[in-house]
């Protein structure tokens, strides 16, 4: 799951109450009946059901788990049964698990505990060597330039052939996967990455490689960095690095609904990821997405709607270790099958307990990063549809964070709905939105009580009713998003390179 992006204080309750109309294009659909029919109960009838796999699977419905596989073949019944074409997409991907707690320890000149984690796709082992700090390291911290520690391989001393070492890394402005294959280029035996130091880069440093690293590799904090940086320009540093780490090739699903009507040259795929992480059976994140969708699908049909475009609804797999179902399932396209997607929507919590009501921000208005052409047009459609509520909105960023990111890279307009996962909700906020200033949105966000009692059943209803809007406007529009009402985006907008995020780790 991904962070929300910051509020504008002050107008931002007028604003957000006023329908954004100038940058919509598609049809004003009448979706009540739709909305009635997708009601609380029946999203937490789903809700119910993934609690039951998860507690009869080890607390879990992580892919690469038989919690994963009962969760997809409950999708998959469901769907079957409502009359849609459903398909099963198999994919390998590796599967990582720490068995017990990463530890970091210097243990000369003095013995001293950190507080670490592993990076996700750390390697195995027990290593105790001298830390040598990479060249690039920026301390004190400075916000220009930042810091390019470990990007390069000669910014490492040449590793001894005989006497482990441990390299001591800077976050900066290359990914973790980068610093950490030029520390093994180096011959290095464990690595440790510190947080930059700049503002909102300061806490423990947790993240993602991408893939399975060769070497054991944590994070720690900037003030913690610091202190090993120091101790090393003091005098020889050792440490002692461990993490119990299981990195195998495992098999795992997307299932892909089609709706029987509409045209295949013109598609919205309406997609939610369906795995938890391995800790909780993750019933915000993101069974809330899944049954909302998931109870979307099932009432077009027993309404008898009928979509001009073809609805593909997507139940994502790995979302949790880097967006790699929806990847798959992009990569998997040829050019002529990605030319008929024209939008995807994405939903990935909806019922955070401490909740705000957050819109992919399509045209960029938060932090300049738009979507997609044709993104700014969805934000749109969910912006007035609150504001015909009554109801505020707010943008959030397209960082990287949720598996809108594949689609955008392939230039297909995206946007969708959050309702916040581990940031806290500000005092602003609050007054907008009720709840608790100071709070995380999601208390329980990738934790053990991401439960059925983790659920705002006002969030799942006011998101629950936008997201069917939105599902059953995309399909039935007559127009398209641009001025000729024509639906394709024409090239990419954003690279994948460009995110901090690919899915709930940090790559850079």
């Amino acid at each position: 799951m991904r962070t929300r992006a910051l509020l504008v204080a002050g107008v931002v309750v007028a604003a957000m109450l006023v329908p954004v109309t100038a940058a919509s294009a598609v049809d004003d659909v009448n979706t009540n009946k739709l909305r009635k029919s997708v009601t609380v109960s029946g999203i937490l009838a789903h809700e119910r059901v993934l609690q039951r796999i998860a507690n009869n699977n080890g607390g879990t419905r992580a892919s690469g788990t038989a919690g994963y596989a009962a969760s997809a073949d409950y999708v998959k019944k469901e769907l079957k049964k409502a009359g849609y074409k459903v398909t099963e997409q198999a994919f390998e991907f590796p599967f990582y698990q720490e068995v017990t707690p990463t530890t970091l320890s210097q243990v000369s000149p003095s013995s001293i505990p950190y507080e670490t984690e592993s990076m996700q796709y750390s390697g195995s082992g027990a290593v105790t060597g001298t830390l040598v700090v990479t060249l690039n390291v920026v301390v004190p911290a400075t916000p220009e330039p930042s810091s390019a520690s470990g990007c390069a391989v000669a910014d490492f001393v040449p590793a001894s052939a005989t006497v482990p070492q441990v390299a001591l890394i800077q976050r900066g402005t290359c990914t973790f996967a980068v610093k950490v294959a030029n520390a093994v280029a180096a011959g290095y035996d464990a690595a440790v990455l510190f947080n930059e130091g700049n503002p909102g880069r300061t806490d423990l440093l947790t993240g993602t490689l991408g893939d399975p690293a060769a070497i054991p590799v944590v994070g720690i904090s900037y003030a913690d960095g610091v202190a090993l940086y120091n101790a090393t320009v003091a005098g020889a540093t050792s440490v002692a690095v461990s993490t119990e780490i299981i990195n195998e090739t495992r098999t795992t699903t997307n299932i892909i609904a089609d709706s029987p009507k509409g045209d295949p040259a013109k598609t919205v795929v309406v997609g939610a990821h369906l795995d938890s992480v391995l800790e909780g059976a993750g019933i915000n994140d993101n069974g809330s997405g899944t049954s909302v969708i998931l109870e979307t699908a099932i009432q077009m049909q027993n309404l008898k709607i009928k979509p001009r475009q073809q609805v593909r609804f997507a139940f994502w797999g790995a979302e949790e270790s880097g967006l790699l179902g929806s990847t798959h399932y992009v990569d998997s396209l040829t050019d002529e099958q990605l030319s008929t997607i024209y939008a995807n929507l994405n939903f990935d919590m909806l019922g955070s307990t401490n909740y705000v009501r957050f819109v992919y921000d399509g045209d960029g208005s938060t932090d300049g990063v738009a979507g997609p052409p044709g993104s700014a047009q969805i934000e749109s459609v969910f912006n007035d549809y609150f504001a015909t509520q009554g109801l505020a909105s707010a943008p959030t960023t397209f960082d990287g964070r949720s598996d809108y990111g594949p689609f955008i890279a392939a230039g297909i307009p995206a946007g969708g709905l959050f309702s916040g996962a581990e940031d806290l909700k500000t005092a602003e906020e609050a007054t907008i939105y009720g709840g608790t200033a100071g709070a995380p949105y999601d208390a329980c966000y990738h934790q053990a009580c991401d439960d059925v009692n983790n659920l705002s059943t006002a969030a799942l209803n006011e998101l629950g009713d936008a997201a069917a809007h939105a599902v059953m406007t995309l399909a039935t529009s007559k127009s398209g998003f641009f001025e000729d009402g024509s639906r394709r985006a024409a090239r990419p907008e954003i690279s994948k390179d460009s995110f901090e995020y690919w899915g709930s780790g940090l790559v850079r």
